[in-house]
């Protein structure tokens, strides 16, 4: 079992539901405003749900340049759109404000969330400046929102950054256990779709027995099956858009034939 609130399942796929870029990031479209976000991720919505995915995960992939800290128009947007696609949803779901765990933790909290993904633990030099995210104030404020049943899934290597912690990727994962009381793994690769190095995530996987081990990163219809051997799950984008795309909708066609694909090993 993965989590509890996946149900007796072996493996899990997490489907992002990316959310066009929120009011107070540059490529907000303020024609569209956020009734086109909502309408637009409904859509995502229904063809991943319809297609078997086992859980969703909200996420603001699209507000570029990133920064560290939610400005207070966009944590009230996500809100917003999280509460008004709930009544859509029919599996469970998660959120991840880039790269904010307390605004990733607050909005999963006050949304009913099941889970919250960010960086918690580490520290990276980036394409944003020095990353130096703190665990301690992520389960602080989870508890302030009364959310102790609310899963952090630890992303221990960063996208568009680089690590300055030079201990093996699996000493790292194994120390945001015990350390930082991870409730699961991510590996990623280096930039948003492309995969996560295949010895890592087998190193990750073999060491840390506890929590479960996710592939966080380029995961498609031709590696499933391999990552599937070694993790527990996949968190899965890029490879379910309309040519692989990142920024386009979500390709219901794509979604059903890897989720034919998964049933088997899930």
């Amino acid at each position: 079992m993965v989590f509890d609130f996946l149900g007796p399942r072996r493996k899990a796929v997490i489907a992002m539901v990316h959310i066009g870029a929120l009011p107070g990031a540059p490529l907000f479209d303020a024609k569209g405003g956020v009734n086109k976000l909502i309408d637009d991720a409904a859509k995502d919505i229904e063809n991943l749900q319809d297609n078997g995915v086992h859980a969703v995960m909200f996420g603001n992939e699209n507000d570029r340049p990133y920064r560290f800290k939610a400005p207070i128009e966009s944590l009230a947007a996500m809100t917003a759109i999280v509460t008004a696609l709930k009544p859509l949803l029919k599996v469970p779901f998660g959120v991840n404000y880039l790269w904010d765990p307390a605004a990733s933790v607050a909005i999963a909290g006050a949304t009913g969330a099941s889970f919250a993904r960010e960086i918690f633990t580490g520290l990276f030099a980036s394409d944003m400046g020095l990353w130096q995210p703190s665990a301690a104030d992520a389960h602080k404020l989870r508890r302030e929102v009364g959310r102790p049943d609310l899963k952090l899934l630890y992303n221990i290597n960063a996208e568009f950054a680089s690590s300055l912690d030079n201990r093996p990727i699996e000493l790292r994962a194994r120390s945001a256990v015990f350390s930082s009381l991870a409730d699961a793994i991510l590996v990623s690769g280096p930039l948003t779709g492309q995969p996560a190095a295949a010895a890592d995530l087998k190193k990750v996987a073999e060491t840390v027995k506890d929590v479960p081990v996710f592939a966080n990163t380029g995961v498609n219809i031709d590696n499933v099956a391999d990552v599937l051997s070694v993790a527990s799950g996949v968190i899965i984008g890029t490879h379910f858009k309309v040519d692989g795309n990142t920024w386009n909708a979500v390709d219901p066609a794509r979604v059903k034939r890897f989720m034919d694909k998964v049933a088997p090993l899930a």
